[in-house]
């Protein structure tokens, strides 16, 4: 039952008489809160923060309501965040990074208090819509061999009984984002979770069962392209393909279509294959590696949510789409770790600064993204390699400048990979130099750097200016006001020695 059906039937219980309406309000303000919210299949996104330039949390919340985006994904519970939520009837759901676990599986007073200070605080009328708390980010993950295991099943329990005792338990709905190796098939009727994750899948998907929780998994055509060089890439989108799988009678012309049907094969096989499904993560990057670009990554993406809002469904569940698809992500995260590829910083349908990389039509109202609004840039400055200066003795200058700053997209199959020698070190230099928020000295470089006024960007190649935020804002404040007070200083003094 949707909230104004819920308002309407309060309203008719108020003309009740007596003790006996405030009894029956109060049964159906919990009915309300625990009746299912709906089926139709909703576009939301992926907000992550991990950025060297981040935009400020209200202008990311305006962002988000000019798409008239309603559904957003955090991973933790970034007071910034929630902050700026407040009052936007956005739909949350709240993150636990994997290293908390351990905590929460063994004491409920750590669990408690994380509820208390990040779920029921911001909870309130006018407050933060939060509808699902993730235990966890993958923590499945064949890489992690089994390191946090045994902390979700007894996290998941406490945070439940956490959840209970602020009477949110009805309300706020625990998930587990998986990733798509915790099942595996060769086709996807034969989809089964890994040997491994047998008993703590069933323990995981019985519980999720009896609170009404989604199942959550992770989907990334991107990554089986780019892993494997006999993947057909005509089966990562959605256009079409000699490639098709065909399973019985089934027919598979997406790699997007196999992998959730392999998931539902898999719940299946435990007696859950009706189990809602929610989509935590699928995109693809726009740089960094060969095969990620804007075009790949709008024709994905638009594909995908046409695919999705179509209702179409898969073969196992034909009509019966994700509840809620996440796209991955938001905004460029520069300052994310690039193990699994340099490609990994450049997810975003928008980049740094909130402005849409490609028109894309999320099926929420407008045809295309709509901008970020009022973005505060550093002034219109770069850094570049002096052209009259010997440049042999760079190399380690460059190192210093990567290490601390975004140089992905100089790496084979970037947009900057083929400006050159010196515009390789120009584009490392201006990279530091905008994280350094333009502090002169760090444009040095022994004096193998100089600050320009045009703008260096070549053809696809953009050569970035920073943006401030508020502790830089209020840095350059205190610079502002402190250079005043010194400037009234010098003059009085040069007064009072003229007087004198």
């Amino acid at each position: 039952m949707n909230e104004p059906a819920c308002r309407g039937i309060r309203a008719a219980i108020k003309m009740s008489a007596g003790g006996r309406a405030t009894r029956l309000v109060c049964l159906v303000v919990i009915w309300c809160l625990t009746c299912p919210r709906g089926a139709e299949a909703a576009i939301g996104v992926n907000w992550g923060i991990l950025s060297f330039h981040k935009l400020k949390p209200s202008t990311v919340v305006d962002l988000l309501q000019a798409n008239k985006i309603s559904k957003v994904k955090l991973f933790d519970a970034d007071p910034d965040c929630l902050e700026a939520l407040m009052g936007s009837k956005i739909q949350v759901m709240v993150g636990i990074p994997n290293d908390m676990l351990a905590g929460f599986s063994s004491s409920t007073d750590a669990s408690d208090l994380w509820v208390r200070r990040n779920v029921s605080r911001y909870v309130v009328k006018n407050g933060v819509d939060i509808r699902y708390v993730a235990v966890g980010n993958e923590p499945f993950l064949t890489s992690y061999s089994g390191q946090y295991l045994s902390y979700v099943m007894p996290a998941l329990l406490n945070l439940q009984q956490s959840l209970a005792k602020v009477n949110l338990a009805s309300y706020v709905k625990l998930v587990v984002p998986c990733n798509a190796d915790a099942y595996e098939a060769a086709l996807p009727s034969e989809g089964a979770f890994r040997p491994e994750l047998t008993e703590i899948m069933t323990q995981l998907v019985s519980f999720l069962n009896s609170n009404g929780s989604p199942f959550v998994v992770n989907i990334y055509p991107f990554l089986s392209l780019y892993g494997s060089s006999d993947f057909p890439q005509e089966y990562a989108f959605f256009e079409g393909t000699s490639h098709s799988v065909t399973d019985g009678s089934a027919v598979y012309n997406n790699a997007f279509d196999g992998n959730f049907d392999t998931l539902v094969a898999a719940l299946s096989k435990l007696g859950y294959g009706q189990m809602p499904i929610v989509i935590g993560e699928v995109g693809w990057p726009t740089d960094g590696a060969t095969s990620a670009n804007l075009t790949a990554a709008k024709i994905f993406n638009q594909g995908l949510i046409k695919h999705v809002l179509s209702n179409k469904g898969t073969p196992l569940r034909p009509g019966g789409p994700p509840m809620d698809v996440y796209l991955f992500g938001l905004l460029d995260e520069g300052a994310k770790s690039t193990l699994p590829g340099t490609f990994e910083r450049h997810w975003g349908i928008f980049s740094f600064d909130g402005q849409a990389k490609y028109p894309l039509n999320l099926g929420l109202g407008s045809s295309q993204l709509i901008n970020a609004r009022n973005v505060e840039y550093l002034p219109s400055r770069w850094c570049v390699a002096d052209p009259a200066r010997d440049l042999s003795g760079v190399e380690s200058h460059m190192k210093l400048a990567c290490s601390v700053a975004d140089c992905t997209t100089l790496s084979y199959g970037g947009s900057c990979n083929g400006i050159g020698a010196k515009g390789n070190i120009s584009y490392a230099f201006n990279s530091y130099y905008q994280v350094q928020m333009q502090n002169e000295q760090s444009c040095d470089f022994d004096g193998l750097g100089m600050v320009t006024f045009l703008d260096p960007s070549m053809g696809e190649c953009r050569f970035l200016v920073g943006v401030t935020t508020s502790s830089s804002t209020s840095i350059s404040h205190l610079q502002h006001s402190s250079a005043i007070v010194w400037i009234w200083i010098l003059i009085s003094w040069r007064v009072w020695i003229f007087v004198t």
